[in-house]
């Protein structure tokens, strides 16, 4: 079954799945363009209010995996409609809260219900289509998330240039989204199946090695900088240049634009090894944190952000890409969940690695801090890179 065919015989269904995944990247995207005029509005602290816009992070990473053994006992359309709801709630709730620990639970529990989210919508696709049309639907789902990656800074920049507490208003799509699910899979909200019980071994074992390990932490060290240019550079900008929360949601939505771009049609370049493709990114990304307090213009920052992009672009996908190669066919797929909460957890240790370099040395600190770490990634994937 091709593509189009997919889409013909399923389109409102397939578009319901991939409107509810979206959120997952709307749980930060909207928040992080409107995160200097919540700091100076409440008088938060700059180095424990990063934790806002990373905090959804761990809590996904956390229980996206327990979620998943709810989703395939229960139904995967239960675990997607409840934590649609629940969802809509907590992200609603940011707009009435003015005390940072509250805040900071909502956006904690943001977190859980994505995760839910990313069950339920991942057990849907893993049971509405066969193994030919889910790789065509999955692919649709990726392109879907980098697109609203780039849209969501958008809105939460333009919205919260209203009032930033207007911008929490948007997480209220959840609720229709439910409904829509409700309808469109009456079917399928009532099955569920076994869960094997214990931990593969051969995962275990694959996930101990060091080439694995390195791997990983490769994984967290690219989320933890490409999170600090997220959570720091509209701070600094602000503070530097006056760019409101419309022009720091363009320069965010420009390096997804760069990342999105060569993710899809240069990430798996023939002229270089994954390993090289990966040492240049790192190396892009180094080199642009070095401007961000050099460049002034606002043009030569969209440029610089771009380029950024793009070595993120680089880095993530070789990433994934190596993982995927190196594991056996058998445990595949938890390798990469493996993976992707790795990469959320790197999401939410940025703040609390770069928090205190922000308080002891300042905003340049972090940004200086921040290429070193990933130019020395880049040395080491050179150094590891077989001769």
């Amino acid at each position: 079954m091709s593509y189009l065919t997919l889409v013909q015989r399923d389109s409102t269904r397939l578009f319901i799945i991939l409107a509810a995944g979206s959120l997952i990247t709307m749980t930060g995207g909207v928040v992080t363009p409107i995160l200097p005029q919540v700091i100076e509005e409440l008088d938060f602290d700059r180095a424990l209010a990063g934790n806002l816009v990373s905090i959804h992070a761990l809590t996904i990473a956390l229980f996206s995996p327990i979620l998943g053994l709810v989703a395939d006992k229960v139904s995967p359309t239960r675990v997607l409609v409840s934590s649609l709801l629940l969802y809509g709630i907590f992200g609603t709730a940011g707009a009435l809260i003015s005390n940072f620990w509250g805040l900071l639970a909502t956006r904690a529990l943001l977190g859980v219900t994505s995760g839910g989210i990313a069950a339920g919508v991942v057990g849907l696709l893993g049971k509405r289509y066969d193994n030919q049309t889910r790789a065509q639907a999955i692919a649709y789902a990726t392109a879907t998330l980098t697109i609203s990656g780039i849209i969501f800074p958008l809105v939460g920049g333009a919205i919260g240039s209203i009032h930033w507490r207007y911008a929490f208003l948007t997480y209220a799509i959840a609720f229709p989204l439910a409904i829509l699910a409700i309808i469109a899979f009456p079917e399928m909200r009532y099955e569920g199946k076994q869960v094997e019980q214990g931990v593969s071994a051969e995962l275990i074992q694959f996930l101990w090695k060091r080439s694995t390990m390195e791997l990983l932490l490769l994984v967290a060290t690219t989320a933890a900088i490409m999170y600090s240019v997220v959570i720091y550079a509209p701070l600094y900008l602000q503070q530097t240049l006056g760019l409101g929360t419309a022009q720091n949601g363009i320069l965010l939505a420009t390096r997804a634009l760069g990342a999105a771009f060569i993710s899809a049609f240069g990430s798996q370049s023939k002229r270089l090894s994954p390993e090289g493709a990966i040492a240049l990114g790192f190396g892009l990304m180094g080199l642009t944190l070095f401007t961000i307090p050099l460049l002034k213009n606002f043009f030569l920052l969209l440029i610089s952000a771009l380029v950024f992009g793009v070595g993120f672009g680089l880095v993530l996908p070789n990433l994934y890409s190596r993982l995927s190669n190196l594991s056996p066919s058998k445990v595949r797929s938890s390798v990469l969940a493996v993976g992707i909460g790795t990469s959320f957890l790197g999401q939410f240790l940025s703040p609390v690695f770069f928090g205190p370099i922000l308080a002891e040395i300042g905003l340049i600190g972090v940004f200086n801090t921040a290429s070193v770490c990933a130019l020395l990634a880049g040395f080491f994937l050179l150094y590891r890179m077989p001769r």
